[in-house]
């Protein structure tokens, strides 16, 4: 996400980082380059107007001229019009009710609205704690009643039945009392979508909610619309009272119009993100963080949260222990890591959580995806028990049988190889005094070529 913003801008911000002064005339110019980029973005013209105009009043004001490194203090304000425009801080969801706190989620078909009400309820169950249960009152489309009882027995959350003869209002009201029962803390109250927005949708939708009475009304809409995503979400928010919105298909949307545009259209804050299409891609929206990506500053507190929740701490715990005792780095422990890295979103999801990472060649990021994670996968899967044990028996013969197993050619068998071994003498260097020191320094051997260069971090 937000990738041609990004390139835009850090081009634009780097010519004037470095100035001693700022005139009212160089800021004019930077301005009229950052003014394009977020058009370019997709980014909804009274925000752009909005953010141009606040930015400019402070930089000519006192906050740049008595500072001495100026253009630090232009990017810092950048930086903080951006967060404003985003709404400054993440806003939880309010579930301080009596349970069942009832959530309802509406929006236009094909927004992706059934999955992001199990990413939710996913994310409510593992982060929050919370008992939840789903339903749809979706009695236009079986198949989504359908896909919603799937996803909900993939998370692992109580499902409420319903179909298609019945009402609505009947349903929601048949799923709360049941929640209310069984003391469930969360209802999560799947809406019909549309194709456009039309009276009698908001019609059913209004009265849906004045029977249901929900803590929260989400609206569910797609981050490739861009600036209709805004659009779209101010026709619902006048007709229903909406809290909040979730953004989803992000990692899809490489101008980022609709994150920057929704909050000052609708005056209702973003509160999730969809990242992805697994059901544990749905991220909370901190806007601060996403101001930091935006500018290529990384956003590390989101990647720390991920290895808090994602990584297998104790298999982690096993390889340190395996290696400090001197047991070696199999190449079982190296597909292990590279699950890991997959349940993480894959290597690309987490450099793009890195500072500097914007500045990689697209021929670098071609080798970091998930398809390279997949090969690497099939070809351990490929090997027999002892050759993953013992890699360097690998020799001409078995390399040409593992290459036919796994769908790949030699060469690829070669550098997996290549790369299992740079790792090993990673893992090796952890053993003696100031062993993270030089891992980290030998991590740069194991990454593709100009990696750790432009703008990437140094060891």
């Amino acid at each position: 996400m937000f990738e041609n913003l990004q390139e835009r801008l850090g081009k634009t911000l780097k010519n004037i980082s470095g100035r001693g002064r700022l005139t009212e005339d160089n800021i004019k110019d930077t301005l009229r380059e950052v003014r394009m980029a977020f058009l370019e973005a997709d980014v909804a013209l009274p925000v752009v107007r909005e953010f141009v105009k606040q930015v400019k009043e402070r930089a000519v004001g006192v906050e740049v001229t008595k500072s001495l490194s100026p253009g630090q203090v232009f990017i810092k304000i950048v930086r903080e019009e951006l967060e404003k425009a985003m709404g400054e801080a993440n806003e939880e969801l309010s579930l301080n009710a009596q349970p069942p706190a009832v959530v309802m989620v509406a929006g236009l078909q094909g927004a992706g609205k059934t999955t992001s009400v199990a990413k939710l309820a996913k994310f409510l169950k593992e982060r929050k704690k919370k008992s939840v249960l789903v339903v749809s009152a979706d009695v236009y489309r079986p198949a989504a009643i359908k896909q919603l009882e799937t996803l909900a027995t993939e998370v692992d959350v109580d499902f409420f039945p319903s179909d298609i003869s019945q009402k609505p209002v009947d349903i929601a009201n048949a799923a709360i009392s049941h929640a209310k029962k069984k003391f469930i803390d969360v209802v999560l109250v799947d809406t019909a979508g549309r194709l456009h927005v039309d009276s009698n949708m908001m019609d059913e939708i209004k009265d849906l909610h004045k029977a249901i009475n929900p803590i929260e009304t989400l609206f569910v809409v797609d981050a490739m619309t861009g600036q209709d995503a805004a659009n779209t979400a101010k026709a619902f928010d006048e007709a229903l009272p909406l809290t909040g919105v979730i953004l989803t298909k992000t990692d899809g949307d490489a101008r980022g119009g609709a994150a920057l545009s929704i909050r000052h259209i609708t005056g209702k804050p973003i509160k999730f993100m969809g990242v992805g299409e697994r059901t544990d891609a749905l991220e909370p929206f901190h806007p601060d963080r996403i101001a930091s990506r935006i500018l290529g500053m990384g956003d590390v507190l989101s990647l720390i949260e991920e290895v808090e929740m994602k990584v297998d701490k104790e298999q982690a715990a096993k390889v340190a222990e395996k290696v400090f005792k001197g047991a070696g780095f199999t190449l079982d422990d190296f597909a292990d890591q590279l699950k890991q890295m997959k349940n993480m979103g894959g290597m690309m999801s987490m450099l793009d959580k890195l500072p500097g990472m914007s500045n990689l060649p697209d021929a670098v990021k071609g080798q970091m995806g998930d398809k390279t994670f997949i090969q690497m996968e099939a070809i351990i899967s490929s090997m027999t028990k002892k050759e993953r044990a013992r890699p360097e028996i690998i020799k001409g013969s078995r390399k040409k049988r593992i290459a036919a197993g796994s769908g790949t050619q030699v060469q690829e068998i070669n550098k997996l190889l290549k790369q299992f071994t740079q790792m090993q003498k990673m893992m090796k260097k952890m053993k003696g005094k100031g062993g993270m020191t030089k891992m980290m320094r030998g991590m740069k051997g194991m990454l593709p070529p100009g990696m750790m260069g432009g703008g990437g971090p140094k060891f």
